[in-house]
């Protein structure tokens, strides 16, 4: 697992989760064609959320001075306001990673390839759908991409909120990047041949893709009927250039439209269809990008001005964990930053023969994340709504704890 895995050495990323996690229950280009206690910070942050309110959405002016009285009543018809479910934060939009996937576990480049969640990923899926219950948020609609790990996150995710009923949009627009003939190798066995910086290059830079795929590729894209429709728009292959090329299309026709009625918006998609957003939507270099990394199932949350642009986070700073967002990480920036490090390391360091996504450590997080969401031996099948809390109590909380630190548990 990476959202929820034990990232090294020092405090664990678990235990920064649940600790910032809110317990509140208030209702030219290269392109192809149960929470335990909260710290202060945790506290500081539910505290503002709850004192939010969405802002007004904007208002279509009549362009004809000349209008009759009909005219007039039909303007302030159409000036009536979408009713956000959204009444308890100020926030807009939030961009949501799925849980690990089959490959996200077995560290394989996966592109436009239809990996499905592990058991990990789903309780990854309904962790982050916690923390967004306690959040305060409300949405009025997702957006996701055409993969089913995308898919079954969001609906996960909408069971633990209890809103199971609003609107989810799915378009291949949200995919995730194409890796081309990467598609299918393990991460680092490419580390390997190629070398780190040219990895890093084809992962994470702005206009550099990988090396094409083969039209007799066994997991090429045109193999599979969804794309039916589009086969004239599948790529070859993709940078993050490409990426936004058509993500900023549905962003544009899609999302923003929804922004403007007043509508606060959920999009769970993958990591660089997500960078490519957010690199849109921040305004981040070129150069810059490359640093910004995403973390799986974390929810990263905006309020946007009357531009649909960023507005400074309330400590006016940007986000420890990139360096670069304005957003706010639902899972805590110190939590995030100790995943994009583990993150790293599986993919570039060579040293480390271990599969950081499996083994005994894996297990220890397995046990808090079902901690967080209640226990089940089949996680899928009984993951179930929980708007108002289906936990310990207090003191049941407190035994568990003490329980887990005795026999070592993060």
């Amino acid at each position: 697992m990476t959202a929820l895995t034990n990232y090294g050495s020092g405090r664990s990323a678990m235990s920064a989760f649940f600790h910032t996690m809110p317990v509140s229950n208030y209702s030219d280009d290269k392109c192809g064609a149960q929470p335990v206690a909260l710290n202060s910070n945790a506290r500081r942050i539910i505290s503002r959320a709850s004192s939010f309110q969405t802002a007004p959405s904007s208002k279509t002016p009549s362009n004809d001075s000349s209008n009759s009285q009909k005219n007039s009543n039909k303007k302030k018809s159409n000036d009536r306001k979408f009713h956000t479910l959204n009444t308890k934060t100020k926030y807009h939009l939030c961009f949501l990673r799925h849980g690990q996937s089959t490959w996200n576990r077995d560290n394989r480049f996966i592109g436009w390839t239809d990996t499905p969640l592990t058991d990990d990923g789903v309780l990854e899926a309904r962790v982050a759908g916690q923390m967004l219950s306690r959040s305060g948020m409300k949405f009025d609609e997702v957006h996701t991409s055409l993969l089913r790990r995308c898919i079954r996150t969001t609906n996960l995710v909408l069971m633990e909120m209890g809103q199971e009923y609003i609107p989810v949009h799915k378009h291949w627009r949200l995919n995730e990047r194409h890796y081309g003939n990467l598609v299918g190798k393990n991460k680092k066995e490419v580390v390997k041949l190629a070398g780190k910086e040219q990895v890093r290059r084809w992962r994470r830079s702005w206009d550099e893709p990988p090396p094409p795929m083969e039209e007799n590729h066994p997991f090429h894209p045109a193999l599979d009927p969804r794309y039916r429709d589009v086969l004239h728009k599948i790529p070859k292959n993709e940078s993050l250039k490409c990426t936004l090329k058509r993500s900023k299309v549905y962003w544009d026709d899609k999302i923003v439209p929804s922004l403007k009625e007043g509508k606060t918006v959920l999009v769970v998609g993958h990591e660089n269809n997500l960078r490519s957003l957010v690199m849109n939507l921040e305004g981040i270099s070129e150069d810059d990008i490359i640093d910004v990394c995403l973390p799986r199932a974390v929810p990263l949350a905006y309020r946007l001005d009357e531009n649909f642009k960023p507005i400074d986070r309330p400590d006016g700073k940007l986000d420890e964990a990139t360096g670069h967002l304005r957003g706010e990480w639902l899972g805590g920036d110190e939590a995030v930053k100790e995943i994009l490090d583990r993150d790293r390391k599986q993919v570039y360091d060579t040293s480390v023969e271990e599969n950081l996504e499996i083994g005994t450590e894996n297990e220890k997080w397995r046990r808090w994340m079902e901690f967080a969401v209640g226990e089940t031996t089949e996680p899928e099948m009984r993951a179930k709504s929980s708007e108002i809390g289906d936990f310990m109590s207090k003191k049941e909380q407190n035994d568990f704890m003490s329980k887990g630190q005795s026999q070592n548990f993060p």
